[in-house]
């Protein structure tokens, strides 16, 4: 088995990865920004099935600061690079996540380089892929990328598309035999093992508390954090994937209303407080006046991106559970954690 170090540990994508390399018989060493999160990735990996992570051990590092990363990556086959900057609010100045997805990215590069590792797989995201174009019919895959320029290419999707297209350039050019592949997740759902969780997560949350009198009418495809974290450990050892992008996506894009009927149908009483009826546009806008979170949601409006996941399927044999079971899968972890009011 192989000794893999896994960025990020303490969050979503990272948590469920180092569960998948530990079951798999990996020794992982994990990134965190605070020592303090040790004892939560273990409570987390704990809820999650891990009887004794005698095979982790951990590192402080942060995104922004070259100290820590070369013991990181000391001693390691592999790099799953997961960590990445979300803010829970709209940045007046959008380089507050930019520069440091894209420099932690290449600060994670230049360390593996230099320490001899095979191969690298980064984390990026449908971001990536599909904002800023007109309408289209066609699905998304990973010949595309965002176009920076379009109205709804706003930070996450500017710093996303960024960081992976300085990671594909920093490998072709000083990357020194360095491998190279990357997941681009869709909006990413499934079991929650804490109070950390992704973006995503939180509409479910929002859903089932009661926080959203309507739902706005926005579209987006979902994917299984099981699912990301085996399609991570595919293209960390599979000869295929070396220098190429994956796509995750599990089925049909949804509506945040179609989520919201998947809650009330399979949940019953459990659900009484989500939401039946979609927002009008023009209340959004209105509330876009004093909200900035709807403010920022405003380009996504009506936007439908259907996206295809046929190349991780036919290569790495990728097989990813139906939306339907990963947002039953989030909702009964929120309720069992007590993370929603009930």
């Amino acid at each position: 088995m192989s000794t893999v170090l896994v960025t990020g540990g303490s969050g979503f994508i990272g948590v469920h990865t180092i569960l998948q390399l530990m079951d798999a018989g990996h020794e992982v060493q994990t990134t965190v920004r605070n020592p303090d999160r040790n004892k939560d990735v273990i409570a987390m990996l704990r809820e999650g099935g891990a009887a004794s992570p005698d095979r982790l051990s951990f590192v402080t590092a942060d995104l922004l600061r070259d100290d820590g990363w070369r013991e990181a990556v000391a001693g390691c086959d592999y790099v799953l690079h997961v960590a990445s900057p979300l803010l829970s609010y709209v940045p007046a100045d959008e380089n507050e996540l930019i520069i440091p997805a894209r420099d932690g990215t290449l600060r994670v590069l230049r360390a593996a380089r230099d320490a001899g590792v095979k191969r690298v797989v980064v984390t990026s995201s449908m971001a990536a892929i599909g904002y800023g174009h007109p309408p289209r019919s066609t699905p998304f895959d990973e010949t595309d990328w965002s176009n920076l320029d379009g109205e709804d290419a706003q930070a996450y999707p500017k710093s996303k598309t960024l960081a992976e297209r300085a990671a594909w350039d920093f490998v072709a050019s000083e990357g020194n035999g360095l491998e190279l592949a990357v997941v681009n997740p869709t909006a990413v759902f499934g079991p929650v093992l804490g109070p950390d969780f992704s973006g995503s997560i939180g509409i479910v949350k929002a859903l089932l508390d009661g926080a959203m009198p309507a739902v706005p009418r926005i579209y987006f495809g979902l994917v299984d954090v099981r699912d990301v974290a085996d399609l991570h450990l595919r293209a960390m050892t599979s000869p295929k994937a070396s220098g190429e992008r994956f796509l995750a996506i599990a089925g049909e894009t949804m509506s945040i209303l179609e989520i919201a009927r998947v809650l009330r149908d399979k949940l019953g009483s459990r659900a009484r407080r989500v939401p039946r009826f979609q927002a009008p546009d023009w209340l959004m806008r209105l509330a876009a006046r004093r909200n900035p979170m709807a403010r920022a949601a405003l380009p996504l409006l009506g936007k439908v991106r259907h996206a295809t996941s046929a190349k991780a399927q036919t290569l790495l044999g990728w097989r990813p559970r139906s939306n339907e079971e990963m947002i039953v899968a989030t909702a009964e972890s929120l309720i069992r954690l007590g993370l929603v009011k009930t």
